[in-house]
């Protein structure tokens, strides 16, 4: 089970720091990922980790948010700076032993948590 945290509303050129607790024992085999979808927009990819701390990133964030985990607390982390009015979105993180998964099917999702940026 992933559980998000963290969201919250922030101005302009703000920080937040999203977390994401997986409650599953066998955390430290899963890639991990970050997405975000806007009302009226498709959901899109914004950072992916894998299990060997290689990261990916949105061109739309690059310079700007950073992924991390921590695997001695089962915890999937986005710290996202400089955050601009379009970062706001409701952001989900998933898992998947793959990476990335074919066709993007991440096998687990949380319930995200929202963001926004005035």
């Amino acid at each position: 089970q992933l559980v998000e945290s963290g969201g919250g509303s922030v101005q302009t050129g703000g920080s937040l720091r999203l977390s994401c607790a997986d409650s599953g024992y066998t955390y430290s085999r899963y890639c991990m990922g970050w997405f975000r979808q806007a009302p009226g927009k498709e959901r899109e990819g914004v950072a992916g980790i894998t299990t060997g701390d290689h990261e990916r990133y949105a061109n739309s964030v690059k310079g700007r948010f950073t992924i991390s985990r921590d695997n001695a607390k089962n915890t999937l982390y986005l710290q996202m700076d400089d955050l601009k009015p379009e970062d706001a979105a409701m952001y989900y993180c998933a898992a998947d032993l793959r990476f990335p998964p074919p066709g993007g099917g991440w096998a687990y999702w949380g319930q995200g948590t929202q963001v926004t940026v005035s």
